[in-house]
């Protein structure tokens, strides 16, 4: 019995893995942010980044996998605001990150080489995360589609949850130091390149967010 009863926990344990990997791993704000920091900081900057989402991607699985009724509900009700702050936040960091150079970067490191930001990457992780309302709904979409949901006892649930962490952590300490091994192969041209790059598409997602939130109030304000 206790053997069938550990077997089901390591299902279980694996399920949450494969959960937070799968939330974590589609390129997106955080996904671009996680490699341009790596590339310009290091890997531990980058890896920091990707921690807060890891903890935000938890957070809202623990909300799903308990089936508290009363947060989903809050953040249902509030989304545009979510997408409003969601939105304006990413366009500054989009503005910030297209306006950097590398020579810049490289100047802000030999001026302060003890005091690396890692809480302010792992802030933004979890700030961009926590705003974007599309996280919680991704997760209830994937629970359904694993037949899981809020009738899952605590244990099971807390297990889940746990799996979510690790799996999610794990695929930006994969990404970071994935992205630190070939640092060496790209010039500052390139990461100014990159930068632009990641700068228009962060702000592509601002304006996406800003514009479902635009819409959502004229349809709130229409009805």
């Amino acid at each position: 019995m206790d053997e069938v009863i550990g077997v089901h926990g390591l299902v279980v344990l694996l399920q949450g893995i494969v959960l937070g990997i799968a939330i974590a791993a589609p390129v997106g704000p955080i996904g671009l942010l996680c490699i341009r920091r790596t590339l310009q900081h290091g890997p531990l900057m980058g890896f920091f980044t990707g921690f807060g989402a890891a903890v935000a991607d938890t957070i809202y699985g623990a909300i799903a996998a308990f089936g508290v009724s009363a947060a989903l509900d809050f953040l249902q009700g509030h989304e545009i605001a979510f997408q409003l702050v969601g939105g304006i936040f990413l366009l500054v960091v989009a503005i910030r990150t297209f306006r950097q150079k590398p020579e810049d970067e490289e100047r802000e490191a030999a001026s302060a080489p003890d005091t690396p930001s890692f809480f302010g990457g792992f802030m933004t992780g979890l700030s961009l995360t926590l705003t974007n309302p599309a996280t919680i709904m991704a997760f209830i979409a994937i629970f359904a589609g694993f037949g899981l949901g809020g009738n899952l006892g605590r244990v099971d649930a807390s297990t889940l949850v746990a799996g979510v962490f690790i799996g999610a952590s794990l695929w930006w300490f994969t990404l970071s130091m994935g992205v630190a091994a070939v640092r060496h192969r790209i010039s500052d041209r390139g990461l100014t390149r990159l930068n632009h790059c990641t700068g228009v598409a962060l702000a592509a997602f601002g304006l996406w967010a800003l514009g479902m939130a635009v819409t959502g109030m004229a349809g709130w304000a229409m009805g």
